[in-house]
């Protein structure tokens, strides 16, 4: 519970910060060049020169849509880069001895309680990593049943469990993923929809209209993807870390507790 609402304070102050940052970036820097070079843009026109219209970065993400977009992609990264910190912390554990087994020392039920007390002894946030967890449900399970199956099954049951856990955390991160194409629908449908609402003019001979908002259309849709793309790499990253962290824990349980487990 305690990670969990810490989980929570850390997404609601991540997505303020991500709104503060994309807004000050847009006031500052984009929207004040985009405007400037929309408004040349129409006095060439305005004056009848001929000139190759440039495709300008600040143009392509002015619109709200856009700013949105980046807002969901950095909140999405802060949220994944949190549960890969984690990860690569619990990694960490990997390369410790928590276990004073000498090689080719048999471990019996009752030295289960012995062992258990360095593990007991780690850090509160250490001790609710995975590999501590598997490694106390191992040797109270050992202890209890005295059965080298059932050890095996919970170290097994352990790491499932985990792994769904995982899995299911980044659902605020697939949701994200999935928004962020719908917010450049919303503003393929608003800028087609104004450019539909100004036909009239192009039919008398003024586009400007239309075509700025045919813009607003394309761009946000074109943003909208590229962010998506971005996300998807990484969250298929951080789920290839998470599944290898689950997967390497448990042969650490079988390399240094159950093949060292006998009965008598």
């Amino acid at each position: 519970m305690k990670f969990k609402s810490s989980d929570f304070v850390f997404q609601i102050f991540a997505l303020l910060g991500s709104i503060i940052l994309v807004h000050a970036i847009y006031v500052a820097i984009i929207r004040p060049n985009a405007d400037a070079l929309i408004e040349e843009q129409l006095a060439r026109e305005a004056a009848g020169e001929t000139y190759v219209q440039q495709r300008s970065i600040y143009i392509v993400m002015k619109d709200y849509e856009q700013e949105a977009c980046f807002v969901l992609m950095l909140w999405a990264m802060a949220i994944m880069g949190l549960k890969a910190h984690r990860s690569i912390r619990e990694r960490k554990l990997l390369d410790k001895a928590l276990l004073n087994i000498s090689e080719g020392t048999p471990i019996l039920p009752e030295d289960t309680r012995d062992l258990s007390r360095p593990i007991q002894a780690l850090p509160e946030e250490e001790r609710s990593y995975l590999v501590p967890r598997a490694l106390l449900t191992a040797l109270q399970r050992f202890g209890s049943t005295k059965n080298v199956a059932a050890v095996s099954n919970s170290v097994k049951e352990v790491c499932e469990t985990e792994g769904d856990r995982l899995d299911s955390e980044l659902a605020m991160v697939r949701y994200i993923t999935w928004a962020i194409p719908s917010i450049g629908f919303i503003g393929t449908v608003r800028g087609i929809g104004e450019a539909l609402s100004q036909a009239h003019k192009a039919v008398e001979g003024d586009i400007a209209g239309v075509t700025v908002s045919l813009g607003v259309a394309f761009n946000s849709t074109f943003i909208a993807l590229v962010i998506s793309i971005v996300i998807m790499f990484f969250t298929h990253q951080l789920q290839l870390m998470q599944e290898r962290l689950v997967l390497d824990t448990q042969n650490y349980c079988d390399n240094r507790l159950l093949r060292f487990l006998k009965i008598s």
